[in-house]
């Protein structure tokens, strides 16, 4: 372990330590920031075989990079080029097709608009091809009626959010991202990470085989019409093993799945909103922004999930089977994102908190592993706060 950890927070660095010792950790990065000020900045492990895990190690952090995403889309908003409340036709005119010209917005960033996957198949390679997902996206039929229900858009979401972006600005996500919010915020974060940053990436390592695999699993490979299993399957090959940490799949701006930071870069890019917005939000819009959107059954991850406007609140699934248990705890005021295998980037406004935790050896669940759930329980504790029913965190005196 290596680093820096104020005092205060000396339980997140020993569940660091622990998790390095003990708890299956390869490689690891952990940051706090509180109000505005970094107070814990590790890191440790390795980041491949003979290789440490360094300060400026970065890795693939799957679904956190959804986050990302959302706020470009709020950037926007903020600015008033885009109304959440409108039909993305008004933006993207060929997205009617197939009784989706209702769809609004802010279906997309709550996963209620219905294209979580994609009925054919697509060509070896083509989330590295945006016009192309674009325009089978937008020819795609919904697999229910867009605000009546919602289920994660585990891959399209990028596509859905970034085309909206890109129509809007007139660059490419990545660009945008980079132009609108990284460099001003001096992060390390890629959403189309360049050639010359490719040799300090940790590769993903794959979660064990679980005991008992999650719902969402047992769907997908024993119903081949069901959503899940149409999710996996028409993906281009991008899920086969090792070619998410091929060059193409990091040089790809894929919305979704594709970023590639470490725990400063998440943490980092939820510090403006956990003081209120920050250099890119007012106070209101970040309220709006955070707001719960959907919440209940997930139609394609089958446990339930709750969202906000392209963000994922604190979840409690520990009363389910061990399979489904994950879900990520945190305060009630908090919102942020997960990445599969357990990478966690959030903010609490109230607690001026933003928190960020990516690693390579991923753990089995859907949602936050324990070992990054442990650094979550510790950072809040570290806090004065508290865990009462549901899993949620409360602050002292409330």
């Amino acid at each position: 372990m290596q680093g820096t950890c104020d005092p205060r927070f000396s339980q997140v660095a020993e569940e660091f330590e622990a998790n390095l010792a003990g708890r299956g950790e390869v490689g690891a990065s952990v940051c706090v920031i509180l109000d505005g000020e970094v107070l814990v900045d590790l890191w440790g492990g390795q980041a491949a075989p003979g290789r440490p895990w360094e300060r400026d190690t970065i890795g693939h952090v799957w679904s956190c990079t959804k986050g990302a995403t959302a706020i470009c889309a709020h950037v926007l908003a903020a600015r008033g080029e885009l109304d959440l409340d409108a039909p993305v036709v008004r933006y993207w005119p060929e997205y009617g097709a197939h009784g989706k010209g209702g769809t609004l917005v802010r279906h997309l960033l709550s996963h209620q608009a219905g294209l979580p996957a994609l009925r054919e198949p697509l060509p070896p390679g083509a989330f590295y091809d945006w016009k192309l997902m674009a325009d089978r996206l937008a020819g795609e039929e919904p697999f229910w009626e867009p605000g009546t229900r919602h289920g994660y858009h585990a891959l399209t979401f990028g596509y859905l959010v970034g085309e909206v972006v890109r129509r809007i600005s007139g660059r490419s996500l990545g660009t945008f991202f980079r132009e609108e919010v990284a460099e001003p915020l001096g992060l390390e974060f890629w959403l189309g990470l360049p050639e010359e940053q490719e040799g300090r990436v940790a590769p993903t390592i794959p979660a064990d085989p679980p005991e008992a695999p999650p719902a969402f699993y047992v769907k997908a490979f024993t119903d081949p019409a069901s959503i899940p299993a149409l999710l996996l399957a028409h993906e281009g090959g991008y899920m086969a093993l090792g070619e998410s940490d091929s060059r193409a799949a990091h040089a790809a701006e894929s919305g979704a799945v594709g970023g590639i930071t470490n725990a400063r870069g998440l943490a980092g890019l939820y510090r403006p909103l956990s003081l209120g917005g920050g250099e890119l939000f007012t106070p209101e819009h970040l309220a709006a922004m955070s707001l719960t959107t959907s919440a209940g059954a997930d139609a394609v991850l089958l446990v339930p999930t709750r969202w906000a406007l392209g963000f994922t609140r604190s979840m409690d699934n520990r009363y389910l089977p061990p399979a489904d248990s994950e879900g990520v705890l945190m305060s009630g005021t908090a919102f942020g994102h997960a990445g599969m295998g357990g990478s966690v980037g959030f903010c609490d406004p109230a607690a001026r908190l933003a928190f960020g935790y990516t690693m390579n050896k991923q753990g089995p669940g859907l949602g936050v592993n324990p070992r990054g759930q442990a650094l979550v329980d510790a950072t809040y504790r570290a806090l004065g706060y508290q865990q009462v029913y549901g899993g949620i965190w409360l602050a002292p005196g409330d």
